[in-house]
């Protein structure tokens, strides 16, 4: 009676008999009660659904997984200039969408594109989810990407989630283990990976430095950053889309990473930067007044460094940056 009550849906299943049926059925929880999104056919023919996602998948194009990419590359300016915290809803669809898409695609020739795809959007939402304060999603995307980079064959796109997720170690204290973590993405890049890439690394690994109080490591680290930047303006990595890092960045970077040391040498080189810098990347404008800041205390010079906060705290209110907001914070109280 109960079963024939089930199937019509003239009774819902309580909880008490769902452990029964689950574990008759071999289903979950979502399938046995009938959740749309994530429910399959308690039928033999499920096959034909199976099957239907798989030919899907392998009908994707170089149309279709460009597509995927323009969309990232829309998400990653709009984050830049307005900030994460608006996209999270479509950065968490962005993404589904993409490892629905390679959950069913079969061959390595359908599935690394999609998977360098999907590499690169995790990464993004990564970096979105640490500026958000979300730092356990953050980590979760960027095992994601991790993952992605593997399955594409990418150790480009693999040295750099790895790099990125040092991030997340560093603001949860460990910056020691965020060093480690930088230099196994270096290890792991090998020989390959562009010079830029290279150049972002050791920048990367300078910071994590700085934050870790080893000083002597981090100014190696500038070194080696410095002379593998290519020269020129251009800032995009052709093969690496998610790094822009040309002279200018390298010596914003470099001011952060002297500010974080103490170093006389910080002002000058975040003016420097200041004056040069992207109008289009205002969360890293809000960094810059923050590292200046920084800068100024450290020189006591207490009026400069309250008027690059408040400059800083409009543009973290304006992008929404928890990150920035929680680095003025502590400085606000020096």
């Amino acid at each position: 009676m109960y079963i024939s009550e089930w199937e019509n849906e003239k009774r819902s299943i309580s909880d008490r008999y769902a452990v029964i049926l689950r574990q008759l059925l071999g289903v979950t929880d979502p399938e046995l009660r009938g959740n749309p999104s994530t429910a399959t056919p308690l039928t033999a023919d499920g096959y034909d659904e199976l099957l239907s996602r798989i030919d899907t998948a392998s009908s994707i194009s170089d149309s279709m997984v460009q597509a995927f990419n323009d969309q990232t590359e829309l998400f990653r300016t709009m984050d830049r200039q307005m900030g994460a915290a608006t996209l999270v809803d479509q950065m968490t669809g962005h993404l589904a969408r993409l490892e629905d898409a390679l959950s069913f695609a079969v061959l390595p020739s359908t599935r690394r594109p999609v998977a360098l795809a999907l590499a690169g959007a995790s990464t993004l939402a990564a970096w979105q989810a640490i500026d958000s304060g979300a730092i356990e999603r953050a980590w979760r995307h960027y095992e994601l990407a991790k993952k992605a980079a593997r399955d594409a064959e990418a150790p480009m796109y693999l040295a750099h989630a790895m790099a990125e997720q040092a991030y997340v170690l560093c603001e949860a204290g460990r910056p020691a283990l965020g060093v480690e973590l930088v230099r196994n993405a270096q290890r792991a890049l090998g020989r390959n990976g562009s010079p830029r890439l290279w150049a972002w690394l050791r920048a990367a690994e300078a910071e994590m430095c700085a934050h870790a109080g080893e000083p002597g490591d981090c100014w190696r680290a500038l070194d080696a950053a410095a002379a593998c930047i290519p020269p020129g303006n251009e800032a995009r990595d052709p093969d690496m889309l998610s790094i822009f890092l040309n002279a200018s960045h390298l010596a914003r970077w470099r001011g952060n990473v002297l500010a974080l040391l103490g170093d006389e040498e910080a002002v000058t080189s975040l003016y420097e930067a200041l004056e040069v810098a992207d109008p289009t990347f205002v969360r890293a404008r809000a960094g810059m007044h923050v590292d200046l800041a920084q800068a100024h205390l450290a020189r006591a010079e207490h009026d400069e460094a309250t008027n690059h906060l408040r400059q800083a705290r409009l543009l973290a209110s304006r992008t929404g940056s928890v990150r920035q907001r929680r680095r003025i914070d502590l400085l606000s109280v020096r």
